[in-house]
């Protein structure tokens, strides 16, 4: 009876760790918010006719072979909007930027709606090369940005 309470405390203590830094799946930790005004110009020669959205609610980075998963959460004003993606803008000093754009609904009349209903979701995935060097990952909105860190 002994050795098999031993084994299922090892195994209990070894689980416990795997909530921490220990975990080779928890990359990045926890996202954190910051409040931000972004002014929306027009960039030469860039097709992309698509809006910044309003806000970012989340933002995760999973874990995956060979790479990773980010995956955000925008809240536009109204419902309608529609392909959502995040654009990468830029790669400085260990943090890669991305700004999560949208199309207006057509309908200029689409009706604001509750919060659930309107939020929309953009993911990219990510090699172990495009990982190479990152220590943050941000995600820019209007009115405020989001922003991961490797633990």
């Amino acid at each position: 009876m002994t050795p098999r309470i031993l084994v299922a405390l090892i195994v209990v203590l070894g689980l416990t760790g795997c909530a921490t830094r220990l975990n080779p799946f928890n990359w990045f930790g926890g996202d954190r918010e910051e409040r931000i005004a972004v002014e929306e110009t027009a960039v030469a020669g860039d097709p992309d006719y698509r809006q910044l959205v309003t806000q970012v609610v989340s933002l995760n980075v999973d874990a995956m072979p060979g790479g990773a998963i980010v995956r955000a959460v925008g809240l536009p004003p109204r419902q309608g909007y529609w392909e959502a993606d995040l654009v990468e803008v830029g790669r400085d000093n260990g943090e890669l930027v991305f700004e999560f754009r949208v199309y207006q609904p057509m309908d200029p009349n689409t009706r604001p709606g509750t919060q659930q209903s309107r939020e929309i979701l953009a993911g990219t995935s990510l090699s172990r090369q495009d990982l190479s060097g990152i220590r943050s990952i941000v995600v820019i909105a209007a009115q405020n940005r989001r922003s991961v860190r490797r633990s």
